[in-house]
């Protein structure tokens, strides 16, 4: 009978441990900091450009920001709430890939855009104004669909949509 109770604990610890390795792995596939997306307008003379944006409102999701990403699809990015509106200064630390800062402004027009950000940086880049938020997007996006300066964002966060 003892040696039963050794071969069913044995058995027992052997799945246990399948399963916290399972767990584990699920865990760590689990993207970091993942966040929801919301949508977000830019009314251009081009036409609406719809983007889905992660919000960073934290400290700490807006020191974090892009950071140790490799990738960042078109369409996609990260506005960061700076409320209430003031001089922004954003940089490339730790920033893989090169992105379009689009500064924005508490009525949510345009600002400002930083185009084709240098990777790694740490050169600071202001908004150069009040701004209320700052929108990071891959590189050539406001080339891309025309975005300038004065365009009008619509998304909560500026009262609208």
């Amino acid at each position: 009978m003892n040696s039963d109770r050794k071969a069913v604990r044995s058995a027992a610890q052997g799945w246990l441990a399948a399963i916290l390795v399972i767990i584990g792995c699920v865990v760590a596939s689990a993207p970091v900091g993942a966040a929801s997306f919301q949508p977000l307008e830019i009314v251009t003379k081009n036409g609406v450009q719809v983007f889905s944006v992660e919000m960073a409102t934290t400290e700490e999701e807006k020191q974090t920001g892009l950071m140790y990403r490799k990738e960042l699809a078109d369409g996609k990015g990260m506005l960061f709430d700076f409320n209430p509106e003031q001089e922004v200064s954003m940089w490339m630390k730790n920033t893989y890939v090169s992105l379009d800062m689009i500064f924005i402004r508490a009525d949510g027009r345009i600002l400002r855009i930083a185009e084709n950000t240098e990777p790694l940086s740490t050169k600071i880049i202001s908004s150069r104004g009040p701004a209320r938020a700052v929108l990071e997007v891959v590189a050539g996006t406001a080339q891309k669909y025309g975005i300038r300066p004065g365009d009008r964002v619509g998304h909560p966060l500026f009262g609208s949509k």
